[in-house]
């Protein structure tokens, strides 16, 4: 092999990580049985909403299929239908699918497999919003003003049934050339509505680059995951639907109130000031009055620039949380997701995470002045309990996964220079952080690498046993000392 060779994939063995994690793919037969054998708890008690076009949107390939959409124009602004698959409606409390569910939490993804929240046969099947087959769902009906501001909402359980499954690349290759299908026509403005919105709340949301693990023949090969103007628009939607069901647990009079919401505390100020300080330093203006969240979605987020900012601003948003509602009493602020800037709440996703099973079925009997079930009322807090062990291990299946598979295809190209971008400057603590645009790797960089600057780096370290990797500026090796 020559020693300039570019290799940009190789076989990663990612079994090592499902059992560092305890990550158990087979599901107990009985729980098996139960979805394969699942009926819907409230037929006939269903509104008919098949005369909806819904359609979905997710990536290419996808089958637990949780949210349809349809959006429209009216003279009073918008109204959205969005429906969600239900869960509880053929989930029997305390059965054993019930109970494996409540232990496994969400479904776990990897770049070889899922290791699903519900059984494929349910989730990717039965209670999946799949087109061109009729679904129970509960359908939540917001109704916007000319801003895209919600000023009336219901939710209630439903029939409907989707006409087409989308994608993302898609559904912006049909906005461009002005094909969109009639559905979701007005979702670009609809999107673009709801960003400026969250600007104006004070919403953060980053832009840094995404990692992708992706198969490439016998083996695995690191890309950038690519984010179009349709994701932003279609995640416009879960959010305000997640921040209308906070509303309404958060609107329910008391005594006995009960919620889940999904909270962040405000970022320090000292860290909005280290921010503005960097992009001062790099020549990023500042607004008078702008907040993070519009300074960075003004910048080109291929910029060096932009990369820097976004990786700072990860700083910002710490301290994610789950929070449960009682009569306590509460600041507004730890009622809040400090990244959104309102209160929300988890209820698009069933299929996928536990939590939304519960929120939406709060929702549900708040809207319809009934009684919350009782199994909702008593597993609420394990509920939340699971998340939060979940999610963390979410993150750190997702970061073993890219930092086994970053060591594995870099390995062979130890000694060899690389294009690199500067997140980070080293301090006492770390070294400084880089951006190495081929392949997508993030890694740390020994040296004195000037923040925001294009350097060419040197590949010191690539272990796969260790999952780490590290590089060195500048790129050539010091020379030998003489003795």
């Amino acid at each position: 092999m020559e020693l300039h060779q570019r290799i940009v994939s190789a076989p990663v063995d990612f079994g090592a990580v499902r059992s560092e994690f305890g990550l158990a793919s087979v599901y107990p037969a009985g729980a098996v049985s139960e979805a394969r054998d699942a009926v819907d708890a409230f037929a006939g008690h269903r509104i008919d909403a098949t005369d909806i076009p819904f359609v979905t949107i997710d990536p290419p390939g996808a089958l637990d299929l949780d949210q349809a959409l349809h959006l429209s124009r009216t003279d009073t602004g918008f109204t959205l239908h969005y429906a969600i698959a239900d869960l509880a409606a053929v989930i029997v409390p305390g059965s054993a699918l019930d109970q494996e569910s409540g232990r496994r939490g969400q479904t776990f993804y990897l770049p070889d497999g899922t290791v699903p929240l519900h059984p494929p046969v349910l989730s990717e099947d039965a209670a999946s919003l799949l087109p061109e087959r009729t679904r129970p769902a509960v359908l939540w009906t917001i109704e916007l003003d000319h801003a895209a501001e919600p000023r009336r909402w219901q939710v209630a359980r439903a029939l409907i049934r989707s006409v087409a499954r989308l994608d993302y690349a898609g559904v912006q290759a049909a906005a461009d050339a002005g094909t969109p299908h009639p559905a979701i026509a007005d979702l670009p403005e609809f999107g673009r509505l709801r960003i400026e919105s969250g600007h104006a709340r004070g919403a953060i949301a980053l832009r840094l680059p995404a990692q992708d693990v992706v198969r490439d023949g016998t083996g695995w090969r690191l890309e950038l995951e690519p984010r179009t103007a349709a994701d932003d628009w279609n995640e416009q939607v879960s959010l305000l639907t997640g921040m209308v069901a906070a509303r309404i647990m958060l609107d329910h009079p008391g005594p006995g109130r009960t919620g889940l919401l999904r909270t962040m505390p405000p970022p320090p100020e000292s860290a909005v000031a280290s921010l503005r300080r960097t992009a001062a330093a790099l020549g990023v203006p500042w607004p008078d009055g702008a907040g993070v969240g519009r300074v960075l979605g003004g910048l080109d987020p291929n910029s060096p620039e932009s990369l820097v900012l976004n990786s700072e601003a990860t700083g910002l948003l710490r301290g994610a949380a789950y929070t449960l509602l009682d009569d306590a009493p509460r600041t507004p602020a730890q009622l809040t997701h400090s990244a959104i800037g309102a209160p929300y709440a988890h209820v698009t996703a069933p299929l996928r995470r536990l939590a939304d099973r519960y929120t939406t079925e709060i929702c549900l009997a708040y809207c319809a002045g009934a009684e919350v079930p009782d199994w909702v009322r008593t597993g609420l807090a394990a509920a939340a309990d699971t998340m939060r062990r979940t999610d963390a291990e979410a993150n750190k299946v997702d970061r073993a996964c890219i930092d086994l598979t970053e060591a594995t295809v870099l390995a062979p190209r130890v000694g060899q220079g690389f294009d690199a971008i500067v997140l980070r400057d080293a301090d006492g603590s770390r070294p400084a952080e880089i951006f190495v645009e081929d392949p997508p790797v993030m890694a740390r960089c020994d040296g004195k690498p000037e923040e925001g600057k294009r350097i060419r780096a040197r590949l010191t370290e690539a272990d796969p046993a260790a999952r780490t990797v590290r590089f060195a500026y500048p790129e050539q090796a010091p020379a030998a000392t003489a003795r």
